[in-house]
Formats: C-alpha cells, structure tokens, sequence
C-alpha cells in the first residue's frame, strides 16, 4: 500500500489512477490529492441500496465534473443490501445517533464493504491501465470499520499484486490512512475541494441529520479548523470538544 503526504506535481504526466468516490468529503478530497500528484482521474460510484445513494450519486457526478475526470463509472449492486446486516442498507435496522467516543463497530458498518469496492476499482483500473488507485479512509475509521485499518490495506496491495496481470502494477493509495477527519477538512481547504458538493449523511438525502456518526466527524472537522460547513444540516450541534475515535 503507497501512503505517502500528499505532494505537489508541475509537470503534466499520463498517469491514470482510479478514485473510489463515493460522493462524500473524504473520497473528494482523495480526488483532488491524485489530481494534484498529476493523475488523470477514473472515478467509481457504486449505489449498493445505502439510504442516501440519490445525493451521494449526485454529488460524485459533481466531483466528476470539477476535476475534469477522463471517465466516472457508476455501478449499481444490490448484494451488499441483499446481504444485510447493516443499518445503512436494511430499513429494519435504525442509523444510531453519534457517539463520538465509542470505540465498537457501529451498526452502520456494511460487512468487508471496502473488500467489495477495492475488488471493482481495481478492475476498473487493470482494464484502463491505471497506475493507482485512490481510496479516501483515514484513521477515524478504522477504529470503528475493520476494513480500513492500515493492516486491512497492506493486505489488499498483495492481492491486487498476485491477482493481476504479470505487467499490470497497480498502487492502493489511501493518503489519509493515518489522518484525522479534521487533517482531510484541512488539507482539502487548501485544496479549494467543493465541499458543497459532497454528502457525508447517513440518513437523509436533504437536509443531513447532522447527528449522525457521519455528520458528527464532519460538523466536528469543519468547527475544529473554524471554517462552516456549506451544506444544509437539521440540527448543527457543537462537536468541537467531543471525543474522536482513537
């Protein structure tokens, strides 16, 4: 797994690298990195029957058109919802409110979801010899999603180099693997990424929740580097001082 800081590229290049983008300020932000390190971008949607795919679909077609991408793929499955087991794909199951100290898995994690997702971007890329492909996870996640641990990565790179061709050399980058949710807020601000046009809500498609897991990480980058989140939220409570996942 290549997990390098994010560095500036001048020259203009023919690399190519596939950005999971799954519409949200994370997946955008690693978009922009990859733009910036001089990649030609091939941006991957997937609509899996999550409760907000409508915005998060509209907002990665958006990212699509600010970066200039040379291709976005939208892949619609229904396995991950079929599977179950999760409160982001099952109506049955209530998206929890934020506990921003809680260490468990959540009831929104979608089981090896990040398994799924990598297993076509790296098609994607192999069939478009791409050189990288971008995934936006950062250490926030982890502690709650077993698929974003750094180990989870360091794994996957050894699939992807024994289950490709011979000459095919494809980097997993995850920039943000050892990043907090306020370094990406940061960092993407001096990106000039379009965070209105990103979606993070777990249960609403307009306006977000703002209580939710997702909203909560992202109210509380945005309070923390002092800058106001441009999309609509329902409640914007005060996450400032709360506990981060560790």
């Amino acid at each position: 797994m290549t997990d390098n800081s994010p560095t500036t590229t001048d020259e203009s290049t023919d690399k190519r690298a596939v950005v999971l983008a799954s519409g949200g300020m994370d997946s955008a932000t690693a978009a922009y990195v990859a733009l910036e390190r001089g990649y030609d971008l091939y941006l991957l949607h997937t609509s899996y029957g999550q409760q907000t795919e409508d915005r998060e679909l509209e907002c990665a077609r958006k990212l699509a058109e600010t970066t200039d991408a040379a291709d976005f793929l939208h892949v619609e499955t229904g396995h991950l919802s079929q599977i179950g087991a999760s409160s982001l794909t099952d109506e049955e199951m209530a998206v929890a409110d934020a506990d921003l100290g809680d260490d468990e898995v959540p009831s929104s994690y979608v089981p090896f979801r990040n398994a799924n997702l990598l297993s076509m971007a790296v098609s994607y890329a192999e069939a478009n010899d791409c050189d990288a492909v971008f995934i936006g996870a950062h250490s926030e996640d982890f502690s709650g999603y077993p698929d974003c641990r750094p180990e989870f990565f360091d794994a996957f790179q050894s699939v992807v180099d024994v289950g490709t061709k011979s000459e095919t050399s494809i980097d997993l980058v995850a920039p943000f693997v050892e990043w907090s949710k306020t370094d990406i807020a940061e960092r993407g601000i001096s990106l000039d990424v379009p965070y209105a046009y990103t979606w993070s809500c777990y249960r609403d498609n307009e306006p977000a929740c703002g209580t939710c897991d997702a909203c909560a990480y992202r109210l509380q980058a945005f309070q923390r580097v002092g800058v106001r989140d441009p999309i609509e939220y329902a409640e914007r409570p005060d996450y400032a001082d709360g506990p981060p996942r560790s």
